[in-house]
């Protein structure tokens, strides 16, 4: 193991238990405290040969991927009323999906978006998350007005930063002639696209509405006692609203 880590420095054996991980490392303990260099002694450790190189790529890894699409297709769901709309345009044209890209103010409803102007509509430039990867969220928002035409009912796009930094590791393992077990060890720099949806719906209804008015005029029949009884027994001058409210007959 490298001196760098400090788990993994030693004097002796017993300083490094068999079994046990190295805290920061890359292995397991063989229980071994062997010579690293002419001043540092390491414990050994069962891993994989050599170990991951942890330097940083110079240069953008992504670069030709700001002209890539991607394309999003989505369904939103009423069940309360029925109702269902897909995200994709409805066109008797068959080349507009090839030819299409989606703009906020010219072309706001095409759903296939260009790489490099959804990282810009998130605040950041292309160049800046070619280089180490990074996280992008694209929310989806339906508001729909169902008393309106279906087609008036189009989704909303926006789109936010959420990590400058992405990356992942993959493995492929394999034997060779002699039996002895390799493995290829990736470590894969990109842009991650997290997709959320959200939406709400609504619809005239005579019997809510009707509800709704009759429960306002039971409140302000309420409200009218309520001020009466305030006005009549609680306020300092109580006499005087009793003479105005009512008239006494003898």
């Amino acid at each position: 193991q490298s001196p760098s880590i400090l788990d993994a420095m030693c004097t002796e054996d017993a300083d490094c238990p068999m079994g046990n991980p190295v805290v920061g490392g890359n292995g397991i303990k063989t229980g071994k405290c062997v010579m690293f260099n002419t001043t540092h002694s390491t414990c050994e450790i069962y891993g994989w040969c050599p170990v991951e190189n942890n330097t940083l790529p110079r240069k953008p890894l992504l670069a030709e991927a700001e002209n890539f699409t991607l394309f999003i297709k989505n369904t939103v769901h009423f069940t309360k009323f029925n109702f269902s709309k897909c995200n994709t345009l409805q066109t008797s044209d068959p080349t507009y999906f090839k030819s299409c890209t989606y703009d906020p103010f010219f072309n706001p409803f095409c759903p296939i978006f260009r790489v490099r102007d959804m990282v810009e509509a998130a605040g950041e430039t292309f160049g800046d998350l070619a280089l180490l990867g990074g996280s992008i969220g694209v929310r989806i928002e339906w508001d729909c007005n169902l008393d309106h035409p279906s087609a008036q009912c189009q989704p909303q796009y926006s789109f936010s930063l959420q990590d400058r930094r992405y990356n992942f590791r993959t493995a492929s393992y394999y034997w060779d002639s002699q039996r002895r077990l390799y493995r290829n060890l990736l470590k894969l720099y990109g842009i991650r696209f997290d997709v959320s949806v959200h939406g709400q719906a609504g619809k005239f209804n005579i019997i809510p509405a009707a509800v709704s008015f009759g429960t306002g005029i039971a409140f302000f029949g309420a409200a009218t006692v309520v001020c009466d009884l305030v006005l009549l027994y609680l306020d300092a001058k109580a006499d005087f609203y009793w003479k105005e409210k009512f008239e006494e007959v003898r």
